[in-house]
Parts: structure tokens; C-alpha cells; sequence
């Protein structure tokens, strides 16, 4: 049967429909000339304002956590790690009335829109009820039909994110209320701001089902990778060649009896051998292969340094557990020791130490990578432990492919202690970890194996995480189309946005005067 070539998936694929007709200009011939204080031209009829002329801004506050009265009421009050998105608000906790009454915190109605000025600037998201929030945000609170809260909501999801612009690589009190009113708004007639949302989130739409398909296809990428591990520990990649290559191998029982052997001659006292792996539990293993554990086939194990290292870029990079992503090495956000520290000799990586995270949460530790020669020169810090292997008879890449598979991460889950919201696996319980023992060979032939499959699975991998890239692109393209004038058209007929703000001015002086609302 004639095999079909499947096409690598196009990030142009992800929202087919135009932004705007090919008749359609660019620019609006409604647009009027950039203004005197060189903002961008806007269409005819909207209007240059600022978030303080049309919002009325609150701030928030934590009440007193030693008060217990305070809490566990029926009121939602959040933090910004409660902001999930523009519309994704998941409040942990909640106050009572009273909490209100005696603290900063404000209580704001439904639709208001929370934009998070401190911790976690450049978060913004519309509130569904009501609700109190921290000092970390304020609120933006409108009380009127002549806003169309879901249009504010998109343009200051981009407005805002100057503030983390400005900001960037410096540690900031945060935004002020006075910032956050003088931040310029970009204000169409009302009826051309519901067409707008109409059709962002049309675009949403389908852009969101484009990148869904994408990051579940990631995640199927990740589930072969495990699949290919477990096929490979089961002597499934490589049935035919140990077929083919039977007469001149020696089975691994025997190979371990001479390492056995050979550690026992070398060994200053007399070694103790562990207790032989208990494999009732265990997936049974190809004719000529071996339980072994990771201590018997390891030459040396090591805990890593507790020596502060420096953020400087200067001297020799330390590995910490962060470094070790997807069973690889990352060189990034890294930290340093001078090249004349006194024990660099005594941490320094060789080509084919196995790095493992000894302690993190309960979903990372456990991970493992191989340090090459090819790396850069590197030691590593006190939350790992390297393992070199006797490469005699064992391959580096086979024990890390092993420890990061679904059998390694099962044993790694069994053995795990938790100590102050951490889990730590130590080095006695690393020692003791059952791995498959085979020939030499066959493990350079399953090493072949693996690294074809995953070099392909990478190569999806790329294509996919460029697509997510372009999807990003283009929603910001959509948003700034849309606050352009250019995604929609404009309709002559819609009261002009200069009196719809003179409309919102009054209503919110009138509000103010009536001060319902507390204001801090």
C-alpha cells in the first residue's frame, strides 16, 4: 500500500477568515489626521479619552488574617492569583460584611474590571458578582449603560501592558491610581463597540479551537515519548536485532556477576552487595536481560554543593534543579562560581554524568539528565545528585531515559518523602532504584532507536510550538486592528463617540456627587 506523506500543520490554517474584505482599504478613508499630541489618527467619530474621565477607580486591601470574624464569609475577595483571564476569575477565599467595614478592601459590582496594578502587573479580568479584591489591583467601576464593559476589557488587556513595558527588569512599587487614570482610552460610539466584541470574539473563536488542537497535539507528542520509553524497556524497539545478534551476546546476568565480581576485588573494606532487586512487582524483561540497581551499575554518587553561587555572568555555571527540562539540559538562568573556587575540582561535570533532582514538588523531582561533553563547562548545586555509571558495561542515556519513564517515575512516586511542601527522593532510595541490565550493545542499538523517534517527535514539536507563536501574533493583530478602526466598519448613523463621552462625564460627576460608593 502506497503510504501518504502527512503535511506538517500551517499556523496560517489557524483562522482563515479576513480581518477585512480585500476591498476594504487599511485605513478607513473615515480615519481623521493624528492629533496635536502625536496619538494615532482614529476614525470619525470616536474620541481620545483617558480610563480615570470614564471609570471611577478603587483600591483594594487585605483585611486583618488575625481577625477571624474577618473570614470565611460569604463574600469573594481575590488576589491576582486568582486572574486566570480576561474572563477567568477563581476566588480561593472569601470575607464577611464586617471585614469590609474595617479594612481597605471595597466591594464592587458585577462587571466592574479588576487591573492588577502590583503583583502581577498586566493582569486584568472582568468580575462576574461581586466581589472584594487586595491591594495588588484597583477597579474600574462605570455604573452605566454607555460603556460596553467587554470592549473596555479587550483594549485595556492591551493598553495595560505598557505599565510592565516601563517597568521591565526593575523591582516597583507598582502602578498608581493617578498612572492608571491618566492611561489613554481609545472610546468608539457604543453601538461600534459591541460590534467590535462581536467580532473579536469571533476571531476568538476559532483562533482558540485552532491552538486547542495544537497544545493537545503537544500533549499527544509527550505521551508517544513515554510510549517509546516503556516499548524500549520492554525490548520492544529492538526484538529483530537481538534476533539477528544472538550468538555473540552475553547474557546480562552474567555481565552483572562480573561487575559484582570486580567492585568486590577493588573495594578498600568489604563491599556489602544490596539485596537482589524484588521484581514480583516489576515488568518482566527480554530473554538475556536483568533487574539491576541504578548502585550496582554506578560507579560514583554525589551530592551536589550547598556553596552560594553568584547571578553575575562571570566564571563557571552552576546546574541547579530548574536547569534539568524535558530530560535535558537548559543553560539558562544560571548561576555562577568564581573559576578559582577552591572545590571546583571536586564538582566539576565530565561527559556522561547522569544529574538527578533529588528534591522539588511532587510532579518534578525525580527528573534526570545526561551532562555531555559538549555542554558547557559546569558543576552542579546541593538539590542534585550525580550518578556516573561504570561505562564499561552501562550507557548514561539508558539509565536517564530509564528514570525519567513511567516505570522510573512509579518507583520515584513510591519511595518519595515530603519534608515542608517538598518531596525528596535521597540518595540511599536512588541507590536501590531497579533498571534493566542488558549487553552493551543492545543498549547502543535501543539509544539509536530512541533518538530516531524523538528527533522526529522534536521536529513536530517545533513546528507546533512556531504555530502557537503565529496563533499569539495574530490575536494581538486582531486587538490592534480592532482598536484601529479596521476590523469592523464604522457607521455613519452611531452618535458620535466626543458625545457619548460628554454623557459619560456627567453621569459619573452625578455619581460621584451622590458618593454610594466608598473610595480610598
Amino acid at each position: 500500500m502506497k503510504k501518504t506523506r502527512r503535511k506538517k500543520p500551517r499556523a496560517s490554517n489557524l483562522a482563515k477568515t479576513p480581518l477585512r474584505s480585500e476591498r476594504e482599504p487599511l485605513v478607513s478613508p473615515n480615519h481623521q489626521m493624528a492629533s496635536d499630541d502625536g496619538k494615532p489618527a482614529l476614525p470619525k467619530g470616536w474620541v481620545w479619552t483617558t480610563v480615570g474621565e470614564i471609570y471611577q477607580i478603587v483600591g483594594g486591601g487585605t483585611p486583618s488574617t488575625n481577625i477571624d470574624e474577618y473570614w470565611n464569609g460569604n463574600i469573594p475577595w481575590i488576589t491576582s492569583a486568582d486572574i486566570y483571564g480576561l474572563k477567568n476569575i477563581r476566588p480561593r477565599r472569601q470575607i464577611t460584611r464586617k471585614a469590609i467595614e474595617n479594612s481597605a478592601t471595597n466591594l464592587v459590582p458585577e462587571r466592574s474590571i479588576i487591573v492588577v496594578t502590583r503583583v502581577g502587573l498586566g493582569k486584568l479580568a472582568l468580575t462576574i458578582t461581586p466581589l472584594c479584591f487586595s491591594q495588588d489591583s484597583h477597579a474600574l467601576i462605570d455604573n452605566s449603560s454607555l460603556i460596553f464593559s467587554d470592549y473596555s476589557l479587550y483594549y485595556l488587556s492591551q493598553a495595560v501592558q505598557i505599565f510592565k513595558y516601563k517597568h521591565r527588569g526593575t523591582t516597583i512599587a507598582g502602578v498608581t491610581k493617578k498612572q492608571l487614570s491618566e492611561l489613554a482610552f481609545v472610546l468608539p460610539p457604543l453601538p461600534e463597540q459591541h460590534r467590535i466584541v462581536a467580532k473579536i470574539e469571533e476571531l476568538f473563536t476559532k483562533l482558540d479551537a485552532g491552538v486547542a488542537a495544537l497544545k493537545k497535539a503537544k500533549a499527544q507528542l509527550q505521551r508517544y515519548r513515554q510510549s517509546v520509553l516503556k516499548d524500549a524497556f520492554a525490548g520492544k524497539l529492538t526484538p529483530a536485532w537481538r534476533e539477528a545478534h544472538k550468538a555473540e551476546l552475553e547474557p546480562a546476568s552474567a555481565l552483572l556477576e562480573r561487575i559484582k565480581a570486580e567492585r568486590q576485588k577493588n573495594a578498600k573494606a568489604k563491599y556489602k552487595e544490596p539485596p537482589l532487586v524484588d521484581t514480583s512487582n516489576l515488568p518482566e524483561l527480554p530473554a538475556g536481560w536483568v533487574w539491576a540497581r541504578v548502585g550496582e551499575i554506578s560507579e560514583m554518587m554525589q551530592y551536589g554543593t550547598s556553596e552560594k553561587a553568584d547571578e553575575e555572568a562571570s566564571g563557571i555555571p552552576v546546574l541547579r534543579m530548574g536547569n534539568i527540562q524535558d530530560g535535558k539540559l537548559d543553560f539558562a538562568n544560571l548561576k555562577y562560581f568564581p573559576t578559582k573556587w577552591p572545590d571546583l575540582k571536586e564538582y566539576i561535570l565530565q561527559d556522561g554524568d547522569v544529574l538527578f533532582n533529588r528534591t522539588n514538588s511532587a510532579e518534578l523531582v525525580g527528573k534526570t539528565a545526561v551532562y555531555k561533553s559538549s555542554h558547557p563547562k559546569a558543576v552542579f548545586a546541593s538539590y542534585l545528585i550525580r550518578v556516573r555509571v561504570n561505562r564499561e558495561f552501562f550507557e548514561p542515556d539508558i539509565l536517564s531515559w530509564f528514570i525519567n519513564s513511567f516505570e522510573g517515575r512509579k518507583y520515584i512516586s513510591s519511595v518519595v518523602s515530603q519534608q515542608v511542601g517538598q518531596a525528596n527522593v535521597n540518595g540511599t532510595k536512588l541507590f536501590m532504584m531497579p533498571v534493566p541490565f542488558l549487553t552493551l550493545l543492545e543498549q547502543r542499538k535501543i539509544i539509536s532507536e530512541i533518538e530516531r523517534r524523538f528527533s522526529i517527535a522534536e521536529e513536530v514539536e517545533k513546528v507546533i510550538d512556531h504555530s502557537l507563536k503565529q496563533a499569539e501574533r495574530l490575536r494581538q493583530s486582531i486587538l490592534q486592528r480592532a482598536f484601529a478602526g479596521q476590523l469592523v466598519p464604522q457607521d455613519p448613523n452611531d452618535e458620535p463617540a466626543e458625545k457619548l463621552l460628554e454623557r459619560i462625564k456627567a453621569e459619573k460627576a452625578k455619581r460621584e456627587t451622590d458618593g454610594k460608593t466608598k473610595s480610598r
